[in-house]
């Protein structure tokens, strides 16, 4: 008989179980302390509790070890100075969506080599968050590969659903399951329903196939996951102003869902252009001051140096600390845009209320 299975397969490489990674690189009490504080900072903003708004500023993907951590050096740095009215988690993402092909992230691909030892990718991934954490600054990320949590999702502190997955079924049950909020972004062409869908569903229990600790097929069972929200990052055209704003916060009622709206300032809000975050940022800031409080956080692509770079296959000609996928604005902006904006919000708190910005955590 001529066989009928794997006819296009080129082959497979096991992989280590979660939980022997997890014992080699185990968190640390001080990485613990960091992402327990992170998910609850995260939860209680969401939940309205406290007034601070969420910022996830960082890379628009991780290539470069050495640039991640002077990043988040300099990020632990700006975090105490705006803490008042911010709380900022880094941006640390490995895993990248294409829209046709290329480099698929630094889990995939760690050497950018196309040998894809993934292995080691998952290796590297939980070792820089690891030391992120460690640092003291809490971690996000883009869950695009349904069984790359159970490698590194206990480091996490705030989680998204990218704009090409927040359709698929598979990441919105993989999304009720997860321990840390979850954001799903607004669809490629800007349409809002398939968020919103995927918040309904991640809130929901749901019944899997995954695997466990251990590396083993099972059915994974969730309770649902009340953190879900959306995240409006633009699609066909820019979806920051109030009237976009005010449409995400009506469909959410209509579905009974919390009114939690981040806006991702990058991507179809800036046009893909570094310099139209600010724009973007300064546009919904103002938006909050002016009372919207259904607006609950930010996200900025930001690097240590604007702009971005393309990648020759040469690892020797690649500019430090510069994008090789998505334009970012430089740090000094990032730091520039988190102080006044800091500055801008409690002196709106001190002129309209006596209200404290920060609850106790």
């Amino acid at each position: 008989m001529k066989p009928t299975d794997d006819l296009r397969v080129k082959g497979y490489r096991m992989l280590m179980e979660p939980a022997m990674l997890k014992q080699d690189l185990a968190v640390s009490p001080e990485a613990h302390d960091t992402v327990f504080c992170g998910r609850k900072a995260v939860d209680k903003i969401l939940r309205k509790e406290d007034k601070r708004l969420l910022v996830i500023a960082g890379p628009c993907s991780i290539h470069d070890e050495k640039a991640a951590y002077e990043y988040a050096d300099k990020l632990q740095k700006l975090r105490e100075q705006v803490n008042e009215a911010l709380v900022v988690i880094m941006r640390v993402y490995f895993e990248k969506p294409r829209t046709s092909v290329g480099w698929k992230g630094l889990i995939n691909d760690p050497r950018l080599d196309g040998t894809c030892d993934i292995m080691e990718g998952l290796r590297k991934a939980r070792s820089i968050l690891l030391q992120i954490n460690e640092i003291g600054v809490p971690a996000a990320t883009e869950f695009l590969e349904t069984i790359t949590p159970q490698y590194v999702a206990d480091l996490v502190s705030w989680a998204c659903i990218g704009a090409r997955t927040t359709e698929s079924q598979t990441h919105r049950e993989m999304a009720s399951g997860l321990s840390m909020a979850v954001g799903f972004k607004n669809g490629t062409d800007g349409n809002m329903s398939s968020a919103i869908n995927g918040i309904v569903a991640a809130k929901t229990g749901q019944s899997f196939l995954g695997i466990d600790q251990d590396g083993r097929t099972c059915v994974v069972q969730t309770n649902g996951n009340p953190l879900a929200h959306i995240v409006l990052r633009g699609g066909n055209k820019p979806n920051y102003d109030p009237i976009s704003i005010e449409q995400a916060r009506l469909s959410l009622i209509e579905k009974k869902l919390p009114e939690s709206i981040m806006v991702d300032c990058s991507h179809g809000n800036s046009m893909k252009k570094y310099q139209g975050q600010a724009i973007v940022m300064k546009n919904v800031i103002d938006q909050y001051i002016a009372g919207n409080d259904a607006l609950i956080g930010l996200m900025l692509e930001s690097n240590l140096f604007e702009g971005n770079q393309k990648f020759s296959g040469d690892l020797k000609a690649l500019k430090y600390g510069v994008s090789i996928t998505d334009e970012c604005i430089s740090w000094e902006t990032t730091e520039r845009l988190l102080l006044s904006v800091a500055e801008k919000l409690i002196n709106s708190c001190n002129r309209s209320s006596t209200d404290r910005w920060v609850n106790a955590i």
